[in-house]
């Protein structure tokens, strides 16, 4: 095993060859929008993106399906036919899958990968005087709140639809290099699982430490990144991109039970400078579907053009800092 639990890492990998190692993850959850095919699509989108955030890339994903007994078979059809759209985007291969009755819908997949063992992009390895680049914008978990309780505007469902329905394929390829070599690598396996940056390629880029943004929200995501790295970061909130209509949610009490959860849990640990709005503030801790990627890098301008003239918009929303006992995070505008 290369990668465990020890550091709450997006997904484990498992070593089975001098260049090759599996990477495996499994994600479900209830519809967070109304169509049941978009439901299928965010889901597939949400369970591939752990693999992609360990530098990995998907082969083969099993279904899980939670469903009524009594309801509707066309719309678990749908679930299934979206769900399947993204795999097909992403050329991984649905091989099967698991289905039980159930009072509320749930869908996800069990995702396999794989990575080059020097290649993996875990959360542990962010060093001082690194660029945190993201993505993604934020705002999907408000938003589905107002779409649950019949609030939100249409224009703001179709941004958060449009996000969580995005793959995180093309970022992490640029990341990558998605370099394919016709000879098996020698070097010395398990370099960056230990937290050493993986080597850059000649069309990759150096990356640190990555993770990607899902229900425990930035705060969360990256606290687990600083932690494993036994680092501080600075993030400055007004680079950070959000949602249409996502300040309108939490300004109108939109807020999910996941906001709440993750703002009690992480929010001793940072520290907000004067001009931070609170509505600002409780958006960092928005827990995100199908989010984007947290990415650490000592490349963050190259990096931030390659990801822009690949289609993919991303930000630079702070910096590493040595290590603080506290705060763990500084915040400010």
């Amino acid at each position: 095993m290369l990668v465990g639990f020890d550091h709450a890492d997006d997904a484990g990998v498992y070593l089975i060859a001098p260049d090759q190692a599996l990477v495996q993850t499994v994600d479900f959850f209830t519809p967070v929008v109304d169509d049941p095919y978009t439901f299928g699509q965010i889901a597939a989108t949400n369970s591939l993106s752990d693999v992609y955030a360990m530098g990995g890339k998907p082969l083969t994903s099993l279904a899980l399906v939670c469903f009524p007994d009594k309801a509707d078979l066309e719309i678990l059809e749908r679930i299934l036919a979206g769900g399947l759209s993204k795999m097909i985007e992403a050329g991984c291969t649905v091989i099967g899958g698991h289905s039980i009755r159930d009072e509320e819908t749930k869908f996800g997949y069990a995702v396999t990968g794989m990575v080059h063992p020097n290649r993996i992009l875990a959360n542990k390895g962010a060093k001082p005087g690194d660029a945190l680049l993201l993505t993604k914008a934020l705002g999907t978990g408000v938003i589905s709140t107002a779409i649950k309780n019949g609030k939100a505007d249409p224009r703001w469902i179709d941004a958060a639809v449009r996000s969580m329905t995005t793959l995180n394929q093309r970022a992490a390829e640029v990341i990558t290099g998605h370099v394919e070599t016709g000879h098996a690598e020698t070097s010395h396996v398990g370099t960056a699982a230990l937290g050493r940056p993986a080597e850059r390629s000649s069309a990759g880029f150096q990356v640190h430490a990555m993770t990607d943004i899902t229900g425990f929200g930035l705060i969360g995501h990256a606290r687990e990144m600083m932690l494993a790295s036994e680092v501080s970061i600075s993030i400055s909130a007004g680079q950070v991109p959000l949602l249409e209509g996502a300040l309108a949610c939490v300004h109108a009490g939109q807020i999910p039970g996941g906001l709440k959860n993750n703002r009690d849990f992480a929010e001793c640990l940072v520290e907000y400078e004067d001009g931070v709005s609170q509505d600002l503030r409780a958006l960092l801790f928005d827990p995100q579907t199908a989010g984007g990627l947290l990415i650490s890098t000592p490349e963050g301008p190259a990096l931030m053009r390659a990801l822009g003239d690949a289609g993919v918009a991303a930000a630079q929303i702070g910096e590493v800092l040595s290590a603080r006992t506290k705060p763990l995070i500084h915040v400010k505008m």
